[in-house]
């Protein structure tokens, strides 16, 4: 080992004994994390921020900001309109009348850039490939105006009792939900306008909200959930129309389940990568390994700096 590599690990061992991180972790996070201290200080320090959506099948941004101002909660805007950043809360904000009667949902800003990416318009076709708990289904829907339709899939059986409720909550209208892995739509004959793909993942992206993740990620999780996204991203490319639009999203920071996925996809199929308006520019290479150049146009999204949660979104045009 030379004097470099010696000083290196030596800075990963102070790291993480300092943040509590397991060493694995610092030094994969040490190739592509901007300002790593400042991002495990944070994540350690500061409690995450809490974001509402306004639901506008039910309510306004406008009146259910001066709603819950009257309650005593403190909100601010955001890049989006219908979203805001709660700065005060005198207590739960899931414990409101405007909560319960479904005028807004919790839901993180880095989560919501990726419905606003979809360029949903009215009377569309749309696929959620992974939808419960609802929070991007419901998001989708009052995009459209409850016009159109969305087919939202679920595998998990105890989890379709939160996706009922929360569509239910919403007023959502123009929703079907199907019992399936999200690749087996590939036994129907049906194609979308648009597709979202919120897929299933080690979660390293959430650790601010539950700390306990520093110790149950693993290497082996994201070997298996980037086997997964590899599947269910064949699958969203192929139900999705000619000229339509795939949204492809994760809250890891892993490149194995996010760049290293789309950049597979790239060299199969006629799709086309496109620009997205938040975030930062994705990774290009890791570990020697060199990227498709387009992949720039991903974006990641980081606690310490977007003050979400850690995140990643490609944006994807079929051509054919």
């Amino acid at each position: 080992m030379n004097t470099l590599d010696s000083i290196k690990n030596q800075s990963i061992l102070d790291l993480s004994g300092k943040y509590d991180f397991p060493p694995w972790m610092i030094s994969r996070y040490s190739k592509y994390i901007p300002d790593l201290e400042l991002f495990l200080d944070h994540l350690n320090k500061q409690e995450p921020n809490i974001y509402i959506r306004t639901n506008t099948i039910k309510m306004t941004p406008n009146v259910l900001c001066d709603r819950l101002s009257t309650k005593g909660f403190k909100l601010e805007t955001t890049e989006l309109n219908e979203v805001f950043l709660i700065k005060n809360s005198p207590y739960s904000i899931t414990s409101t009348s405007e909560y319960l009667l479904g005028y807004y949902y919790l839901q993180d800003l880095s989560s919501c850039f990726s419905v606003d990416e979809l360029e949903i318009s009215e009377d569309l076709s749309i696929l959620d490939m992974a939808s419960s708990p609802g929070g991007k289904t419901t998001f989708i829907a009052q995009k459209m105006n409850n016009t159109g339709s969305i087919l939202a899939l679920e595998p998990n059986r105890f989890r379709l009792k939160r996706l009922f409720y929360n569509l239910e909550r919403c007023g959502v209208m123009n929703t079907c939900i199907w019992n399936i892995e999200g690749s087996d739509i590939l036994n129907y004959d049906l194609k979308f306008d648009r597709v979202l793909l919120d897929a299933p993942c080690s979660c390293d992206g959430i650790i601010q909200k539950d700390i306990t993740r520093k110790n149950t990620y693993s290497k082996e999780s994201i070997e298996k959930c980037s086997k997964d996204q590899n599947i269910l991203l064949n699958a969203a490319i192929k139900v999705t129309k000619p000229g339509g639009l795939l949204i492809y999203s994760t809250c890891s920071l892993a490149p194995e389940e996010n760049e290293f996925i789309i950049n597979d996809v790239l060299s199969k199929y006629q799709i086309n990568l496109e620009n997205i308006k938040y975030g930062l520019e994705g990774l290009s290479e890791f570990e020697s390994i060199q990227l498709h150049k387009s992949l720039n146009m991903t974006k990641r999204f980081y606690p310490h700096i977007h003050k979400t949660n850690g995140f990643f979104i490609a944006k994807l045009r079929k051509i054919a």
